[in-house]
């Protein structure tokens, strides 16, 4: 597979890289930034996103309207995102509309109009899309968890989205200075895959670099420093083992997370790491769907994954059930935690996770968007590009040792941390209930 991609780093940073997929006719083009939420200063904390949000609002040739009727024009779903670690703008399309998709993206990142008016307009938006958040009790956890197991003063225990009272401050000439500042050349990989050719995407994005160093060049930015992805890592977390319960009496449903510390996306152990949460919780015949939804009737939804960042990682168990039936989740979960230490899992066990993996990969290639994806994560993180072959290799080297060790390493901790959200007066989640 890696004899189909091809690669150009340009002098001042930006990273093309590109797979070629013959006999299709489809193609994806993405424009991947190498900084996220944790890489803001506190005091422009969601200003990613919301940049994210305000490209679409026009720019100096096209309006918000053209935006959206060229993309539909396109045939293909414009699609953007911001995490923690990267903002990401992507378009599938058919190949002969290539050109076409590069201009629309690029001149959005080149040229945002970023109208006090616009944004004003957005903060709106964003600020509703919160309550939406609150609104949704999942993604609600999901917040108060990460606050409560990061800390509020690291960057990973803070919204993505930002504060209302943060994204009300984001006004044109903040926003440009920090877009101008970090959303440039220097920052980004462009990845395409599918029935692409190397060379016209070169050719492209030359003259994106071109465009975005004269536009960088030629303002004056105050105040805010050039940021790299780097510079995050400068300060790991120090994980916080909150035991956290948001009471919420209009809930039929208590939602729960238990999690503990984890292997990091540039460990080499994260090949046994995924495999240890998908044994626990990743599909229909792990231990803790068969033991807690097919067994017990408990939850229609309960499950396990491991979250890898660059300098850390997270474990954690999830489910959804009756207030009065949390408490046998719980113990549910704290025993097949403490089983795998004790005993580890089985080579059945070990041989069907790596099956679901080796599967999950190779259909992920037969799509040019997930292919497009991955060549842009693995430059990210790993500054090269890992061949599918190796990435097969290491996990079929997967030992249940392996699994074992790491089992023992980070669930016999103090930092196993609990979090929950519904109607749950009553009995109280111990410290001593999450001792693994």
């Amino acid at each position: 597979m890696k004899e189909d991609i091809q690669e150009t780093r340009l002098d001042n940073g930006l990273t093309i890289l590109t797979d070629r997929m013959p006999g299709v006719r489809s193609a994806t083009l993405g424009f991947f930034f190498r900084v996220g939420s944790r890489h803001e200063p506190r005091e422009l904390n969601g200003i990613s996103h919301f940049i994210e949000h305000t490209v679409f609002k026009g720019t100096a040739k096209r309006s918000a309207f053209d935006i959206a009727i060229e993309q539909d024009r396109l045939g293909g779903n414009l699609d953007a995102f911001t995490t923690h670690e990267e903002t990401g703008f992507a378009i599938k399309v058919i190949d002969d509309q290539l050109p076409r998709a590069f201009d629309l993206i690029a001149d959005m990142l080149v040229n945002p109009r970023f109208d006090e008016s616009d944004l004003e307009s957005e903060q709106r938006v964003i600020i509703e899309e919160m309550k939406m958040i609150e609104d949704s009790p999942e993604e609600y956890l999901g917040e108060i968890f990460s606050e409560a197991f990061f800390g509020s003063d690291h960057p990973l225990g803070i919204s993505i989205a930002g504060t209302p009272e943060t994204v009300r401050s984001f006004g044109s000439e903040v926003t440009r200075n920090y877009h101008d500042k970090v959303f440039n050349a220097t920052n980004l990989v462009i990845a395409a895959a599918g029935n692409v050719d190397h060379s016209q995407i070169v050719e492209l994005a030359g003259m994106f670099s071109t465009q975005s160093t004269q536009r960088t060049q030629s303002k004056e930015t105050s105040g805010i420093s050039a940021i790299s992805a780097a510079s995050a890592l400068n300060d790991p977390p120090q994980f916080l083992a909150p035991i956290v319960i948001k009471q919420r009496s209009d809930l039929e449903q208590a939602h729960l997370v238990i999690a503990t510390p984890f292997i990091s996306a540039t460990d080499d152990r994260r090949y046994a790491a995924d495999l240890l949460a998908n044994i626990i919780g990743g599909g229909t015949s792990s231990r803790l769907w068969q033991k807690v939804r097919e067994e017990r009737g408990l939850a229609y939804n309960v499950g396990a994954s491991a979250s890898m960042y660059q300098d850390c990682g997270v474990f954690s168990i999830f489910a959804g059930s009756s207030p009065e039936q949390t408490r046998e989740i719980v113990d549910l979960s704290i025993a097949e935690m403490r089983a795998v230490v004790a005993n580890g899992v089985t080579e059945d066990e070990l041989d069907l996770a790596k099956q679901q993996s080796r599967a999950s990969i190779l259909l992920s290639l037969e799509d040019s968007a997930s292919r497009a994806a991955a060549l842009a994560q693995s430059e990210m993180v790993y500054g090269r590009q890992i061949a599918v072959e190796e990435t097969l290799a290491k996990i079929d080297a997967v030992a249940t040792r392996d699994i074992a060790a790491i089992a023992r390493e980070f669930f016999t901790t103090e930092n196993v941390a609990f979090a929950a959200i519904g109607d749950l007066e009553g009995d109280a989640i111990t410290r001593d209930d999450l001792r693994v």
